[in-house]
């Protein structure tokens, strides 16, 4: 199963997701084929992180809740929340490079 996990910034925590950011993207990459997609949103400027969002293939729900709480981020506090729900993949274009 498909699951989307959506993350929200706290306003205050610009300086946890920078600080954080080296030990998030190892644990992405750890993650094998169990990613199918991550990347954060952004700012109306383009370039200031707000959250982030991913979509991972696990089991059931509560393994996508683990994979979520597991991430270096969550682990920080960066988050004011964290949404896990079922996702219906029925497209999927060339990744981005």
């Amino acid at each position: 199963m498909i699951f989307s996990i959506h993350c929200v910034d706290r306003a205050d925590a610009t300086g946890v997701r920078a600080a954080t950011r080296p030990a998030h993207v190892e644990y992405l990459k750890s993650l094998g084929t169990t990613l199918v997609v991550a990347g954060p949103f952004l700012a109306d400027d383009g370039t200031t992180p707000t959250g982030s969002f991913l979509l991972v293939e696990a089991a059931d729900k509560a393994a996508a809740e683990a994979i979520a709480a597991g991430d270096p981020y969550a682990q920080a506090g960066l988050f004011a929340s964290v949404q896990v729900q079922h996702y219906k993949l029925v497209f999927l274009n060339p990744p981005v490079a």
